[in-house]
């Protein structure tokens, strides 16, 4: 043949290995970050907020919930903290 032989075509490396069997997990909610200084602000300052709001509403509960003992700041906590004192 005048012209030579038809180049072959490269196979990719790897066979037939599916890419992505398995399911994705299912994601929850996405929240936009804000883009706006003002905004921005806005939400450090309520994150701020929001955590010394969880702390204590915690710590009110582990003080009226003080025979668990899973909480702490109860009445045990408390009681010894007296006798330590």
């Amino acid at each position: 043949m005048a012209q030579g032989a038809i180049k072959q075509k490269a196979k990719p490396a790897g066979g037939n290995a599916k890419k992505g069997s398995q399911p994705l997990k299912p994601r929850g909610s996405r929240q936009i970050a804000p883009k706006k200084q003002k905004l921005i602000q806005q939400k450090k300052l309520l994150k701020k907020h929001s955590g010394g709001l969880a702390a204590l509403t915690e710590k009110q509960l582990a003080e009226k919930a003080g025979h668990l003992e899973i909480l702490r700041g109860g009445k045990k906590d408390k009681k010894g903290e007296a006798k330590k004192n």
